[in-house]
């Protein structure tokens, strides 16, 4: 462009030397012209090429958002891929997880009718051998557990205090227990003596509350055995002061833990009998 101008400045040189001065003012009228033309170009043309950089600089950027696009579109796909695979375990988990639960249910509900079973056996048992031999005494607890009977006799119905030597009461109270033992021949009676916490000091030939218990249960089994049971049954054993039902903490509580207990001990098939015997027992009371 330089170039073009020195040319110019060096034609209206040598045309202003062979020219009128006419010509030459209309060759600067026109030089003027070309020169404004071409100022106006070149401003058209720094906006065109200024346009065009902004233009490649968009399209740089839309390129990258394409490139991004595709870039999340991809991983999307591979995601829904992921998360149907996720769905399907899932469904198949909850699937294993409901029917899990409905077989707790079911052994949830069987259990439960199964105690509500096995305690209206039980409360037969007990009913029937309260009604059968007429144990209704308060200070005698009859209990069925885990397939043994459990007769429980306060010691005032037994013995005096600190003896070992039975009451005239204690026969009549033991003949209903021997009628119960009597009634299950192949079955066996341990007799336990439990004592209170009261050091034993009355001398003789018992040294402590081992000794008391243990010759209680002996006197109960002696007098059974003069009842009629057959002593290859009978099991003479003494608990001491060492099960309390409650603490010896107060008279009433000492008197509760002084006890003789009966424990009528069947073979598991004869329980079972005997269990079987009284649901049929208590369904046809119940029509």
């Amino acid at each position: 462009m330089k170039k073009l101008m020195l040319l110019s400045v060096v034609g209206m040189l040598i045309m202003s030397s062979c020219v009128s001065k006419k010509e030459f003012t209309a060759l600067e009228a026109k030089q003027k012209e070309t020169q404004d033309l071409l100022n106006t170009a070149t401003v058209k043309l720094n906006s065109c090429l200024t346009d065009k950089a902004a233009s490649d600089a968009r399209v740089s950027g839309l390129q990258d958002q394409l490139a991004d696009m595709r870039s999340t579109n991809l991983d999307l796909i591979n995601t829904k891929g992921n998360l149907t695979t996720l769905t399907q375990k899932g469904a198949e988990n909850l699937e294993k997880s409901l029917e899990s639960l409905k077989e707790r249910d079911l052994k949830i509900t069987r259990l439960q009718d199964a105690l509500t079973r096995k305690d209206s056996v039980t409360l037969a048992i007990v009913s029937s051998l309260k009604r059968d031999v007429g144990l209704n005494d308060p200070d005698i607890q009859i209990n069925v557990e885990k397939g043994v009977v459990y007769i429980s006799i306060a010691d005032k119905l037994l013995f005096q205090s600190g003896s070992y030597n039975v009451t005239s009461r204690a026969r009549e109270i033991l003949a209903k227990v021997a009628k119960v033992v009597n009634s299950k021949p192949d079955f066996e009676a341990m007799v336990e003596g439990h004592t209170d916490s009261v050091p034993y000091n009355k001398g003789g030939v018992l040294v402590d509350n081992w000794d008391l218990s243990v010759k209680r249960a002996t006197s109960i089994v002696r007098v059974l055995e003069d009842l009629g049971v057959n002593p290859k049954q009978l099991v003479a054993a003494g608990r001491s002061e060492y099960v309390p039902l409650v603490p010896n903490d107060s008279v009433e509580n000492r008197a509760t833990n002084r006890r003789t207990r009966i424990l009528v001990l069947p073979k598991i098939d004869q329980f079972y009998e005997m269990v079987e015997k009284e649901m049929k027992n208590l369904a046809e009371s119940e029509k």
